[in-house]
């Protein structure tokens, strides 16, 4: 044990005085192209760019919390300086980073910490996949030690006292007590109840999952526009019309709630996607996209159901090859991977899913076009890795062509934003009323 923290002591004891080298020749092999940070609060993730696979040995501290990084066989260049100055104030997990060279063959990357973190360490290969060029990539992501419940953080913010949730309440006969305030002799030093969790009256979650973020960037339009910036800007429009809406249904007025599988710009795996949905028992699964082609003449949105077999056109199995290649992109770490869940996600499709996933998808073609054009009449289906939940009717919206510089001007207007949010509120409502959530409570 001993010798163990005195190796560690050793390993960090410079740090404190890293000297920021330049272009001195002091190392060789692989150079750094790009850094890049994406901070969220499921985690944040820093990657580091170069033209040549990257040897490392990485060590993390606990007290205080830090990450370090020895890069084997490079130089401390201008772009792994960068990193210094990337990381946000409002970071959830970094503080600051220390880099220098250790070693004439060797830089230390050091990742001061808010808090404990669960580090993963890993390359990935170079992609060519569309708009997205990477070379090797070293990936340090940063997860929590405690992971937050999704279901019951969107209980805790349901039934929250605030006017909103009071009417809510009153329309939905509520019987779950708002906490009680404090009087005012122990306003000081009273801490606030913690709200009831045990029993929560049914309301009707929609799980959001806006396409590709972080390293994957989706399609990029003519003028730049990048896909992943526009459905999260849409998501998040949507997220305020259902979270300020109650359905009419036999069982008595149900509140909805929204969320999101990502509501930043950062990665979230196909599966993890499918998962977050699951978690929260969601009702309806929307995700949202933006399409592109090879030309830009190609415009009109589309809605995608899954297929338990062959896709319903060549157009429709090149777009889901197209969609399912986002994990390439966005990059997952292959060694952390649960088998199951992979081997599952390959045959988690239902016929009953696949119906009302059909009849949700019809529903917001006979909205969409009322506000523009559809590229396809119908619901076109194939075999999107993002659908396969077995229990939640899924679609995929493709909102626009990015791709069609008209259409991107388009998706990137509030005004049209605004219709199309309104345009697949309005598909969700009507498709309730001819579907009723089933009646069931949520337990925590």
């Amino acid at each position: 044990m001993v010798n163990s923290q005195q190796q560690r002591r050793r390993f960090l004891q410079t740090t404190s005085t890293l000297l920021l080298l330049g272009g001195a020749d002091i190392a060789w092999g692989a150079t750094i192209l790009a850094v890049r940070v994406w901070p969220a609060n499921d985690y944040t993730r820093v990657t580091i760019e170069s033209d040549a696979a990257l040897t490392t040995t990485p060590l993390f501290v606990a007290n205080p919390p830090r990450l370090a990084v020895d890069i084997e066989g490079i130089e401390l260049n201008p772009a792994l300086k960068e990193l210094v100055g990337k990381v946000r104030s409002d970071d959830p997990f970094i503080t600051g980073v220390r880099v220098g060279q250790y070693t004439s063959s060797t830089v230390r990357l050091v990742l001061d910490l808010r808090q404990m973190v669960l580090p993963q360490v890993f390359n990935l290969p170079p992609v060519r996949s569309g708009n997205a060029q990477y070379q090797h990539r070293l990936v340090l992501d940063l997860y929590p030690t405690k992971v937050a419940d999704p279901l019951e953080a969107l209980i805790a913010q349901h039934i929250q006292p605030d006017p909103l949730g009071e009417l809510l309440a009153r329309q939905a006969n509520k019987v779950v007590a708002p906490p009680t305030s404090p009087s005012p002799q122990n306003t000081a030093s009273a801490p606030p109840s913690p709200p009831n969790l045990s029993v929560v009256e049914r309301f009707v979650i929609v799980a959001l999952d806006p396409g590709h973020g972080g390293e994957d960037p989706g399609a990029i339009g003519p003028r730049g526009t990048k896909e992943k910036d526009v459905v999260l800007q849409i998501a998040h429009r949507m997220r305020d019309r259902i979270n300020s809406t109650v359905l009419k249904t036999r069982m008595g007025p149900l509140p909805m709630r929204a969320y999101l599988t990502r509501d930043a710009d950062f990665f979230v795996p196909l599966h993890m996607r499918v998962e977050k949905a699951r978690r929260v028992q969601a009702d309806l699964f929307v995700s949202i996209h933006a399409d592109a082609f090879m030309t830009p003449e190609a415009r009109g949105a589309s809605v995608f159901a899954l297929s338990q077999g062959a896709a319903s056109s060549a157009a429709a199995r090149w777009m889901a090859s197209q969609e399912n290649r986002a994990d390439l992109v966005g990059g997952l770490n292959l060694k952390v991977q649960d088998a199951t869940v992979q081997r599952a996600l390959l045959d988690m499709s239902t016929t009953a899913q696949i119906n009302d996933s059909l009849k949700l998808g019809n529903e917001m073609l006979g909205q969409i076009r009322r506000i523009g054009k559809l590229h396809k009449p119908q619901v076109e289906q194939a075999g999107f890795a993002v659908l396969k939940a077995p229990d939640i009717p899924s679609v995929l919206v493709e909102t626009a062509f990015i791709s069609n510089p008209d259409e991107e001007a388009r998706l990137t207007s509030e005004s049209y934003q605004n219709e199309l949010a309104d345009a697949l509120m309005r598909s969700i409502e009507r498709y309730f009323l001819r579907n009723p959530p089933l009646a069931r409570n949520r337990n925590t």
